[in-house]
């Protein structure tokens, strides 16, 4: 990178790294290698002036500090055979210089003090460093949050975050996306350089089309290699195999270049093949040395800013929207959208407490939670106001998130009540009991609007959809509750919505689309439900997903008006009663091969074990129960109804086990007492509604 810098300082400034006027800054050193690189590029003629003068770099950890300084020091001495102190290396917290406060910190020398001000004082020209990146709190109980920094913060939120369109902004909060807005910020209005290792999750995901569009916006030009390496988005990588850092989310390099007199930015943008391995990334990055050895490609910037304009997607564009923000939030009946309304799952951050397969266990757990989240409100009243909330809660009972914890500070005290016990999708083909409840679930969204009562149940519909980068997009009919899923990502398209007591029930398809519909194909017969049933068919079309399937990471399906409405209605309708009857079919006939001098059991792991499940044959033809029964005959055909990254069935296997968590002892058994036979009966059923979708999904006409 240091090479690119230095290309670029020639080819667009007529500088070099030697040049007076040049000021670099690593923001946030490490081990200094960037600066030794740097040191290494100066003449030694100019060396001993850019050294002491124009030179910067900042380490808020005391022995990387250290470290740093060592090998900053020792690559001068090569370089020139003297020793010198590097005074360019500051103790202090980046992101803090922008906050005025890093003198008044109780660890600050003087001597650290005056290098910190000479730095500020300093008209930076290069910004280049590795931010530290993906670092947000995963689980509230850990108190580790990251630190706030109310300047970057507010400057992030009057520009990445004001210019998104995405409802749900979160991702702006990690600390690389605060170092890009801090470094850009840091240049003030001069011509200058920012050179970034970061994560490139920015590059194509929605929460960030804000960010790319103000990039676009502070920049002339904008130089990114796309490293690949997201485990999380191709479960198929390996960390240490196929990222260069061994760690699971994508690393990119980005070379943004500003300008002064260049009117329309460009943006310049190479991808390395995803399949190739940690070594052969770093071969290539060696090979190529700089920016100009790089086979660039201006890609078309996307209607979301996105750098990777998926195929298909001005044809996707086209198409229907399913849902938007706008009618959904401002209740726009004018918006042209097939559903007025729409919601994520359910998102509890506490599954483990709120979801059960019994609902006595459930209850027991609820009120005891319950309790003990009381008695730390009532903890909380006594103790006086101003307490720090993250250093006050214990975290050996409860399972904090952060609304929790908001809630303790409003003390807001919780409530048992028998009626939210509700029955829940937690995921494909598994149903568990829920305790829907504002305080105990993080978020509960629009869902109780959608299923306020049990008696919803019975006539209300949802399509259940699974969005974003992380897995493959899947679509299932539901008439109960349902869950976030893991990651997140989960939208449902409801076709009624009521008010939350139960009453006021709408359709939520809008009239506009009715309208529409009846036009285009000549029929005044087409009812809602006829819509609804026809997204649903639509939806599971394979040259639909397959064509759009990149299109479907980054936004809400969009629906094509395809030639033969009735047959996509008549199929829609099917699937739904075949994915949401499931309970009630006629199992597919599998062999059922009892083990020989074992009493013979259906349950899951058999009698009393703490942790079991069923497992799949490596042919996948038969599947083991427990010691004393096995299920064989399973027809290869049932694996290719799949919904999201695994098939139906492999869905039932991994969410009907047994299992008992070592710290909380909290248990999960899905077997039932009153009926003994219900999973090993599901999986026939299940088995039978995949043969089943198959078959229609063969029969979809053509699009």
């Amino acid at each position: 990178m240091c090479a690119s810098v230095a290309e670029v300082l020639e080819k667009e400034f007529g500088k070099s790294l030697s040049s007076p006027d040049v000021y670099i800054i690593d923001p946030c050193t490490g081990t200094g290698n960037f600066v030794v690189n740097l040191l290494r590029r100066i003449s030694k003629r100019d060396l001993p002036r850019v050294y002491r003068e124009q030179l910067f770099a900042n380490e808020v950890m005391l022995l990387p500090y250290y470290i740093a300084a060592l090998n900053i020091e020792h690559a001068y001495y090569e370089q020139t055979g003297a020793y010198e102190p590097f005074e360019g290396l500051c103790f202090v917290d980046t992101l803090d210089l922008a906050e005025g406060s890093q003198s008044q910190l109780a660890f600050m020398t003087e001597t650290n003090t005056r290098r910190v001000e000479r730095q500020k004082r300093t008209p930076i020209t290069v910004v280049i460093g590795n931010p530290p990146y993906n670092m947000n709190q995963q689980n509230e109980s850990d108190n580790n949050k990251n630190r706030k920094y109310p300047v970057i913060d507010r400057r992030v939120s009057e520009s990445y975050a004001k210019a998104s369109k995405a409802s749900n902004k979160n991702a702006l909060s990690d600390p690389y996306v605060k170092f890009f807005r801090w470094a850009t910020d840091r240049l003030q209005d001069r011509d200058g350089i920012v050179a970034v290792v970061s994560n490139n999750s920015f590059v194509d995901q929605y929460a960030f089309d804000g960010m790319r569009e103000y990039l676009l916006r502070d920049f002339t030009s904008i130089f990114h290699v796309d490293l690949h390496g997201n485990v999380r988005r191709n479960p198929k990588l390996s960390g240490t195999t196929h990222n260069v850092f061994g760690i699971q989310v994508g690393v990119g390099i980005t070379v943004a270049v500003r300008k002064k007199g260049v009117e329309k930015s460009q943006l310049k943008y190479h991808r390395v093949p995803g399949d190739w391995r940690k070594e052969q990334k770093l071969n290539w990055l060696t090979e190529c040395g700089s920016i100009s050895s790089v086979k660039w490609s201006t890609p078309a910037v996307g209607p979301d800013n996105s750098w990777i304009v998926a195929e298909h997607a001005d044809e996707f564009q086209n198409f229907l929207v399913i849902a938007c923000r706008a009618a959904k939030v401002h209740k726009q009946p004018s918006v042209e959208t097939i559903f007025q309304t729409f919601s994520a799952g359910v998102k509890t951050n506490r599954d483990q407490v709120v979801y059960d397969f019994q609902p006595d266990s459930l209850k027991q757990r609820i009120m005891q939670f319950i309790e003990d989240y009381n008695g730390e409100v009532d903890r909380y009243k006594r103790s006086g106001k101003g307490k720090n909330i993250d250093d006050f809660v214990r975290y050996d009972k409860i399972k904090w998130s952060r609304d929790l914890k908001l809630d303790l500070k409003r003390r807001n005290l919780a409530g048992f009540d028998e009626a939210r016990i509700r029955t829940s999708l937690y995921r494909p083909f598994c149903k568990r009991m829920l305790f829907l409840d504002r305080i105990l679930n993080e978020e509960v969204y629009v869902m109780p609007q959608v299923f306020p009562t049990p008696a919803a149940e019975s006539e209300n519909r949802i399509l259940w959809t699974k969005v974003g980068m992380d897995w493959p997009f899947f679509v299932l009919a539901a008439d109960h509750l349902v869950d976030m899923l893991p990651q997140g990502g989960s939208q449902c398209f409801p076709f009624y919505v009521y008010n939350e007591d139960g009453s006021n029930r709408r359709e939520n398809i809008t009239d506009w689309v009715l309208e529409l519909f009846r036009k285009h194909y000549a029929d005044k017969k087409i009812t809602k439900w006829d819509i609804f049933y026809y997204v649903y068919g639509i939806l599971h079309h394979p040259e639909y997903r397959a064509k759009y399937a990149e299109n479907l990471k980054r936004e809400l399906p969009r629906i094509p008006l395809a030639k033969d409405f009735r047959s996509f209605v008549k199929a829609g309708k099917e699937l739904a009663r075949l994915h949401i009857e499931y309970e009630s079919l006629e199992p597919y006939k599998l062999k059922f091969i009892e083990t020989p001098g074992k009493p013979l059991s259906y349950l899951v792991g058999g009698e009393n074990e703490k942790n079991a499940k069923m497992r799949l044959a490596k042919d996948r033809k038969s599947l083991k129960v427990n010691d004393s029964l096995t299920l064989s005959g399973i027809p290869p055909e049932a694996f290719e109804y799949r919904l999201g990254n695994r098939s139906a069935l492999e869905w039932v296997i991994d969410q009907y086990q047994v299992t008992e968590d070592k710290k909380s002892g909290i248990r999960s058994d899905p077997n039932r007492s009153d009926d003994p036979e219900y999973i090993v009966r599901l999986v026939g059923q299940v088995v039978r509604v995949s043969l089943e979708t198959v078959q229609i999904v063969k029969a979809l006409p053509a699009l």
